[in-house]
């Protein structure tokens, strides 16, 4: 089985997602490539601090990361995505 890797912005090391948030969140979002721009986009707003942006939208028992915080974030659907359409931009 594959797994997504994601460094964090402040540190070196590169943590392992849950691979069942991974799992789950891919059910929502079918695309691997949106997965990952919304994961990275969301670890950046959760990591400038400030605002209502940078606080997670769920609540839970135990601290999460900022990755698994968006992917938790995009299964309970608190998140998602728009399709624009090639004519939308033009």
């Amino acid at each position: 089985s594959s797994s997504i890797y994601m460094g964090c912005f402040n540190s070196k090391e590169k943590s392992k997602l849950n691979s069942e948030l991974v799992t789950e969140a891919l059910d929502k979002v079918t695309n691997p490539n949106i997965l990952v721009n919304l994961v990275s986009r969301r670890v950046r707003q959760l990591s400038i601090g400030g605002g209502n942006m940078s606080r997670p939208f769920i609540e839970t028992e135990q601290p999460l990361g900022a990755a698994d915080t968006a992917l938790e974030e995009i299964v309970q659907e608190k998140i998602h995505f728009e399709k624009i359409k090639e004519e939308d931009l033009s």
